[in-house]
């Protein structure tokens, strides 16, 4: 293999791999994670039993940044299951420092310095991108058994307000959330507020909000939407089904059923009490053509199942609220 058509091949490499990190799939779903968690807005919320896997924080919200939350290096959440974080095998610094060196390499084959010029070509720059790997690999290892810390428990008696589901027919007084179990005392958590119970009053709220958002979401009903969620939220939806009138579309969402439901927190602070429930729901998602109705997307026929933490607020008035959601 010539010089020249090595370094073609390298930057045919060093191209395609570029793109694979720009390009992601399409999701017809509402995205993202949203919202407002009063003061535990910029805090990952508690794992639950049914729900074990790290849930980053709220990532648009109105929310103010406290000083410390501003201070350079905070890192909301970081000390709960570092394992458990989404990402690559070679994510974060690690990852950072070998797509440097191999990128840094690439451009300086091209350039006629890089790894291998004047002499290795390609062989030498693969023998010197597998050394550089194994050093990474050490270096990882030896950094993550410094880290390695105990597995978190789960949230204590996360299931005292919520029992998981059971795929069988309800008695009266039951479902997914269960019977009610007397909760624990509230304990105080500093600067974030009071913990409080979760009432069986609370439940049916919280399962009766799901599904009436979802319905009012895919009817593109904005009164109803503006009844049952937050101004902030709201703002977010109607963006979302601007943006898929622009694109002449329409997100039909039916059929909501709640399949398990755990707190993952629930407190009071000021005038307002919160309460982050992981739920597990499934529902039928389509994105249909708003002039046609024709499906462009999804299948009225596949059910799919979703896990998300929804918070709600209740202020004086005493009615709950949608107030944020994060994908799980």
């Amino acid at each position: 293999m010539t010089k020249k058509s090595t370094r073609a091949l390298a930057l045919t490499m060093l191209m395609l791999s570029l793109s694979s990190v720009a390009i992601t799939p399409a999701d017809a779903r509402r995205g993202g994670s949203f919202g407002s968690r009063g003061s535990r807005t910029y805090t990952a919320p508690r794992q639950t039993e049914n729900s074990p896997r790290y849930v980053a924080p709220v990532d648009r919200s109105m929310t103010p940044r406290t000083a410390t939350q501003q201070a350079p290096g905070y890192n909301p959440g970081f000390s709960q299951n570092q394992a458990a974080r989404p990402g690559s095998r070679f994510g974060g610094f690690a990852g950072g420092l070998l797509g440097g060196l191999v990128a840094g390499g690439l451009i300086g084959h091209f350039l006629g310095g890089g790894w291998g010029a004047g002499g290795g070509g390609m062989l030498a720059a693969l023998l010197q991108i597998a050394l550089i790997g194994g050093v990474l690999w050490l270096v990882i290892g030896f950094i993550r058994r410094r880290r390695q810390q105990p597995q978190p428990q789960a949230v204590p008696n996360a299931r005292e307000a919520f029992a998981g589901y059971t795929p069988q027919a309800p008695s009266p007084g039951t479902g997914p959330w269960g019977s009610a179990v007397p909760p624990s005392q509230p304990q105080p958590v500093a600067d974030q507020g009071i913990d409080i119970p979760v009432t069986p009053d609370d439940q049916r709220d919280f399962e009766r909000l799901l599904i009436d958002v979802q319905d009012a979401f895919g009817r593109e009903d904005y009164t109803r939407l503006r009844q049952l969620t937050t101004p902030e939220i709201m703002s977010y939806l109607s963006e979302e089904l601007s943006q898929n009138a622009t694109h002449g579309l329409r997100n039909e969402v039916t059929g909501t059923r709640l399949l398990d439901a755990e707190v993952s927190e629930a407190w009071r602070e000021a005038d307002s009490d919160y309460a982050t429930i992981a739920m597990r729901y499934e529902s039928r998602d389509v994105m249909r053509d708003r002039t046609t109705g024709a499906i462009a997307e999804g299948s009225q026929d596949r059910v799919t199942e979703t896990l998300e933490y929804w918070t709600f607020v209740r202020g004086t008035d005493g009615v709950w609220k949608l107030s944020a959601i994060q994908e799980a």
